[in-house]
């Protein structure tokens, strides 16, 4: 049963449902460019869930096809591969390779993708935000291939992969509408990993 909890960290609200007797854990994140994702990524591994994520289907396709795995190449193979296999087939991809194994996994990016997900009663979906200001700095600083280069380009990639025209498009404003969780990662690393030691007491 799902019990919905406010937890208040450093005067930061947390959305947290909480599944009774959990065992398995699948976690997905959700999110805009920059917005720590990757950090989160990289602090679950530590627990011990397996990474992964639904750009990599795309990035595989990417180099059958000798492209460059640039945002806007991503983007566009995504798209291909979804209008081959319907809104939820890279994350159908990753339930069969993950087989029931706890993990995380990045990139979550249609409600098809999550619908694909739920068919594992363990999955929680985490809405990852932080402000625009503050997510143009982390990009500016990671410096990160394929990044766009300046705030106008980062603005209107942003416009892009909020609202889909098609099934096969990203629509990351109704993908955080599914989500079971929200961290706002707006402060320092430090803060976020003090976030996440609370959250894994709840989810664990």
């Amino acid at each position: 049963m799902l019990q919905q909890e406010d937890i208040g960290v450093k005067e930061k609200a947390i959305t947290i449902s909480i599944l009774s007797q959990r065992i398995d854990m699948l976690i997905g994140l959700t999110g805009r460019n920059a917005s720590g994702k990757s950090t989160i990524v990289n602090w679950f591994s530590e627990k011990g869930l397996e990474t992964s994520s639904c750009s990599d289907s795309i990035r595989a396709w990417l180099a059958e096809q000798n492209i460059e795995p640039t945002r806007d190449a991503l983007i566009e193979g995504g798209r291909e591969l979804r209008r081959k296999g319907g809104a939820g087939v890279l994350a159908e991809m990753l339930l069969e390779i993950l087989d029931g194994k706890d993990a995380v996994v990045d990139s979550i990016r249609t409600p098809g993708e999550v619908r694909a997900l739920r068919e594992r009663e363990d999955f929680i979906l985490i809405e990852v935000r932080a402000n625009t200001e503050t997510r143009w700095g982390r990009l500016q600083s990671r410096a990160r291939f394929g990044d766009p280069l300046n705030k106008e380009t980062f603005i209107e990639q942003e416009k892009a992969e909020e609202v889909a025209e098609d099934d096969a498009g990203q629509a990351l404003n109704a993908t955080a509408e599914l989500a079971d969780l929200v961290i706002l990662n707006d402060g320092t690393e430090e803060e976020l990993i003090e976030d996440l030691e609370e959250l894994f007491l709840k989810l664990g």
